[in-house]
């Protein structure tokens, strides 16, 4: 069993850009976190719709999401931080301005819209926290992030449901959006470097994307989307189970302590001295999300919850930690809005998949139905040969012009 200590966490706070990356993380992710449960309960509540065509309005957020965080990755790396995060800043920002008092079907263009040119908050935060840290601190360093993310994800749905209760959705979302924009000038006017000392003198690759768009990373992105469509599906299926315990009321506290569990196994996974592949914990995050299906009674599904919980935070951070190491400093950026699109997809598949389950099936069915997807994909995984941290770079260097300080 591999040893755990505290001190790869007490270098990484000693470092003061890996600190305010950190902080930066967990205060511009909570309007993003918000957004989705209150945009729902508006859709429902104040414009009188249905839940189909509320989960129209989140799918089309979630696919122009996919669809942009490659594209808006390519962009940071062509031409940095400010001049693609501004222009973002401006669009979303008009676009949410508005949404809130717009009716139905211009609801509809405006959040598709907004996520089209939403500010890529995940991968920038990413990209700063893996340049901020040594490489022999980086999993360490994101393990720590993903671990915080579950305190943005913990809070931030919460606070926004129980403002929504005394002030009603549509200045809640307005006030949420408006501290999105917030959180976007705020990374503007910081503009963390994106790109380690290492390898500031980096420009821009003429790597072919061949080189590291290969079965390794596929693997990766495909590890990280299946990972969240067993987060996504065993979201649904906790309001399921709950419902069926006639104890929807305390669905939260599942939630939390899911996410506790997750808290708590992210700080584990980051203190201990090996490091475990990305394919091995998806696999572990399968079995353990299948007996939730077994649960009773509240307190056996916290219970069960938890230790579920222990592999999410890691399976993330492993997907981020492989990524940003076989994929050359000057592609770090689309090779993170493709992990974050996959991730967007799959947890748009994951709750509808389960529902389906489900619906044919009854309660509990949610939770195996994903699992067994988690576990088909994890061994098959297995299959797929892994990548030295080193081959990438050592194909940067062989390829013309793609050296150090190359336009």
């Amino acid at each position: 069993m591999s040893a755990l200590s505290l001190e790869p966490y007490r270098h990484v706070l000693a470092r003061p850009a890996l600190r305010r990356a950190l902080v930066l993380g967990v205060v511009v992710r909570l309007p993003v976190f918000a957004t989705g449960v209150i945009v729902t309960i508006h859709v429902v509540t104040e414009l009188g719709r249905s839940y189909a065509e509320a989960g129209v309005v989140g799918a089309a957020a979630t696919l122009s999401m996919a669809v942009s965080a490659p594209w808006r990755g390519r962009l940071l790396d062509r031409y940095g931080l400010r001049r693609v995060v501004g222009p973002s800043i401006v669009v979303s920002g008009v676009c949410w301005a508005v949404a809130p008092w717009a009716p139905y079907w211009a609801l509809l263009v405006l959040v598709t819209v907004a996520g089209l040119f939403l500010v890529p908050i995940f991968s920038l935060v990413r990209q700063a926290i893996i340049a901020a840290s040594a490489p022999e601190q980086r999993r360490t360093a994101i393990s720590l992030d993903t671990s915080l993310l579950e305190v943005s994800f913990m809070i931030a749905p919460a606070v926004a449901v129980a403002a929504a209760t005394q002030w009603g959705t549509t200045w809640v979302i307005f006030v949420n959006q408006m501290l999105g924009v917030a959180a976007g000038l705020a990374v503007w006017v910081l503009d963390p470097p994106l790109r380690g000392e290492q390898e500031a003198g980096h420009g821009r690759s003429s790597l072919p994307w061949q080189a590291w768009v290969r079965g390794p990373f596929v693997v990766a992105c495909s590890v990280a989307a299946v990972a969240t469509v067993v987060l996504a599906g065993s979201d649904i299926s906790f309001i399921a189970t709950m419902r069926d315990l006639d104890s929807l009321a305390s669905v939260g506290i599942v939630l939390a302590v899911w996410g506790l569990g997750s808290l708590v196994g992210g700080l584990v996974y980051g203190a201990a001295s090996h490091e475990v592949p990305s394919r091995w914990l998806l696999v572990g995050l399968a079995v353990t999300a299948a007996p939730m299906a077994l649960a009773t009674s509240v307190w056996t599904l916290c219970a069960l919850a938890f230790v579920a919980g222990l592999l999410c935070a890691p399976t993330i951070a492993a997907t981020v930690d492989e990524i940003s190491r076989m994929v050359p400093a000057e592609r770090r950026g689309e090779a993170m809005g493709w992990h974050g699109g996959s991730m967007t997809v799959g947890g748009a598949l994951g709750a509808p998949f389960a529902g389906a389950a489900l619906d044919r099936f009854g309660v509990g069915s949610g939770f195996l139905a994903v699992a067994a997807v988690g576990l088909v994909i994890g061994l098959a995984a297995q299959l797929a040969p892994r990548v030295r941290a080193e081959a990438v770079e050592e194909t940067a260097d062989a390829a013309p012009g793609a050296h150090r300080g190359a336009p």
